[in-house]
């Protein structure tokens, strides 16, 4: 729900998994035979697609990271997707995520999670570092599950909710490794569009005067514009100071002092349209957006992009009906856009699902996984 872009490098060091528990996709007991049996174990089976998450350590340079491979017990041959982090979840237990391990392994695709770089397991610090860094983190991934063989390696692919869209996008053209990418909510807009689009919603989710939305509107216009460098920092800096006091300037996700240009991280993802980088993509990609969602221009993108999907067979684009940001339906929008709950969605749309599930595996992701016997 924050800032969007990257650009991807790729640096992998993949480490000997360590496996942990064997999980079902629904909790089941040990079977009791006894006549001491519970009322829920005489109708309790078990089911069809048993999980198991195997704890993985790898890197990124000199970054190491922490993740958890979910995927089907006994199947190999399977298709794989990494998860990239919506701005607001950095952890892989985030609820953002759980539709994914509860879906895609009965599919035969398994699902690999890791903690953001400065958060939970994993090394590193968040701040500083680019959305570059945080891209060749998620490609690293991908060269680990290469390396696996209950794994195939040409239907890996990648998935990203919010800023996590734009990483998908971007990775798909940085490495041939990529070979689907499925981005969700991520705009076709530069970055200063969307938190301009984003924080003027707010403002009036929350019941602030227009006054108060004009004013809030020429402080990001003032700091953009220097960023942009049509103006100076002192400008920008004396309208940030004059509603830095403001109840609703934390609706701004933006500090106090405005930053040197020059090494300004803001000022580099400005400049970038995510429109050129999608020129760049030729492996398969899924773009799906909300009908009702806040943060991001979801009109102004599918016009960008309707007609880049014209031409280009390999994207497929459309907008789910009723859902929101993260693909929820019947949230509050003083809910959704409230940071005190950040990190609280949890896509619930139909539509989304059968999206999703339909369009991995009209493309071959899905489906093909053989039983192996067990060891």
């Amino acid at each position: 729900m924050r800032r969007f872009i990257a650009v991807l490098l790729l640096s992998a060091c993949a480490a000997v998994p360590k496996p942990v528990e064997s999980v079902s996709a629904a909790p089941q007991s040990p079977r009791v035979e006894s006549d001491d049996a519970t009322s829920s174990d005489a109708w309790r089976a078990p089911p069809s697609t048993v999980l198991i998450r195997e704890e993985r350590e790898f890197h990124n340079g000199d970054i190491r990271l922490a993740g958890t491979l979910i995927l089907p017990e006994n199947q190999s041959n399977l298709g794989a997707v990494v998860v990239f982090h919506g701005a607001a979840s950095p952890l892989r237990t985030s609820p953002l995520y759980a539709h994914l391990v509860e879906t895609l392994p009965s599919l035969g695709i398994a699902v690999f999670l890791f903690d953001r770089r400065g958060s939970g397991a994993s090394g590193g610090v968040r701040e500083g570092a680019s959305f570059d860094d945080l891209a060749d983190d998620g490609l690293a991934a991908i060269e680990l599950l290469r390396q696996d063989r209950r794994i195939d390696a040409d239907r890996i692919g990648v998935w990203g909710l919010s800023q996590g869209g734009w990483l998908a996008v971007l990775a798909a053209t940085r490495s041939p490794h990529v070979k689907y990418a499925v981005s969700i909510s991520a705009p076709m807009v530069t970055p200063d569009v969307q938190m301009m689009f984003s924080s003027t919603n707010m403002l009036r989710v929350f019941g602030y005067s227009q006054a108060d939305i004009t004013q809030m509107r020429e402080i990001r216009a003032a700091v953009d514009t220097y960023m942009r460098g049509r103006s100076d920092r002192e400008t920008a800096q004396r309208a940030v100071d004059a509603a830095r006091t403001k109840p609703w300037f934390r609706y701004l996700y933006m500090g106090e002092t405005v930053s040197d240009r020059a090494v300004s991280g803001w000022r580099r993802e400005i400049e970038h349209d995510p429109m050129v980088t999608l020129e760049r993509v030729r492996t398969p990609l899924l773009i799906l957006y909300g009908a009702t969602d806040p943060v991001v221009p979801v009109e102004t993108s599918v016009a960008r992009l309707t007609a880049v999907t014209l031409e280009r067979q390999n994207i497929e684009l459309g907008v789910i009906a009723n859902a929101d940001h993260h693909m929820q339906i019947g949230i509050e929008p003083r809910i959704l856009l409230d940071p005190d709950h950040d990190d609280e969605a949890r896509p619930e749309a139909p539509e989304y699902f059968a999206v999703l599930t339909n369009w991995l595996t009209t493309h071959g992701i899905a489906g093909r996984s053989n039983q192996t016997t067990p060891q």
